[in-house]
């Protein structure tokens, strides 16, 4: 099935079995009123969910379905964005599947150089949930991304291994705070708390603070009054399949209301 060259690990992979697509998000920011981004989200070609394709990631094909996303995910963005935007393309990256940054980021920059995707609009995404074992080798991806112009996000931010630890030892340019911790916001004060103490660290940081999962106009608003502008969730809309919703410019509210 997918096979992609590209480093070592890529040529010697296994080929995925199951053949998948991207579906994209938007990304808003409130303090502009325009999308900022789109999250790439991997779906099954057969109506598979991001969880059944991911349970097929192996040792041996992770290194070759990493690859593939990536370069899927540019190729449809070069092709179906209008030439005019400048929203920004965030793509889920294993650190596991990362043998050299700037070996495996070749099939990457070639994809971009093909659609006319301007690469210094990708924001690679990480998350927590994926068990860092070589947190230097995650500080090295980093550092190399950054110097080559890219963005870094840590998802999943209050969830799975680790989280203030984690952001202690490296600092990406953004984090996303998880949807849990969003969750029923407006009627917790605990939840408020600790998303106002995630933005102050993040201001004093410098690291941009997204809030993921925002189902409803009670959360938008908290999480707008924490100083958490970036936003993204249902509530602006839903991962659609080789699909783009509005473009840069659109008003959020005629977004929300587009998809209500």
């Amino acid at each position: 099935m997918l096979k992609t060259a590209g480093c070592e690990g890529c040529r010697t992979a296994d080929a995925f079995p199951i053949d998948f697509t991207m579906a994209f998000q938007p990304i808003v920011d409130l303090s502009a009123n325009r999308i900022w981004g789109y999250e790439a989200l991997v779906r099954g070609r057969n109506g598979e969910g991001a969880g059944a394709v991911l349970a097929a990631v192996t040792e041996t094909n992770r290194y070759t379905f990493d690859q593939a996303c990536r370069v899927r995910a540019i190729e449809l963005a070069g092709t179906k964005l209008p030439k005019s935007s400048t929203a920004r393309l965030s793509i889920n990256f294993m650190p596991n599947a990362v043998y050299e940054p700037s070996a495996c980021i070749r099939a990457s920059l070639a994809a971009a150089a093909r659609v006319q995707f301007d690469p210094r609009r990708l924001m690679f995404e990480f998350t927590e949930n994926e068990q860092i074992s070589d947190t230097a080798h995650v500080q090295n991806i980093i550092a190399a991304y950054k110097k080559m112009g890219f963005m870094t996000a840590l998802d999943d931010f209050g969830a799975g291994y680790a989280g203030l630890g984690l952001l202690a030892k490296f600092q990406p340019d953004l984090i996303k705070i998880d949807m849990e911790l969003i969750r029923d916001i407006a009627t917790s004060p605990a939840r408020k708390a600790i998303v106002k103490g995630i933005a102050a660290i993040g201001a004093e940081l410098g690291v941009l603070v997204l809030g993921e999962g925002v189902e409803t106009k009670s959360e938008m608003l908290v999480l707008a009054a924490a100083g958490v502008h970036l936003q993204q969730g249902y509530l602006f809309g839903k991962p659609l399949i080789e699909t783009f919703v509005g473009e840069a410019g659109i008003p959020v509210l005629a977004i929300a209301e587009a998809v209500a």
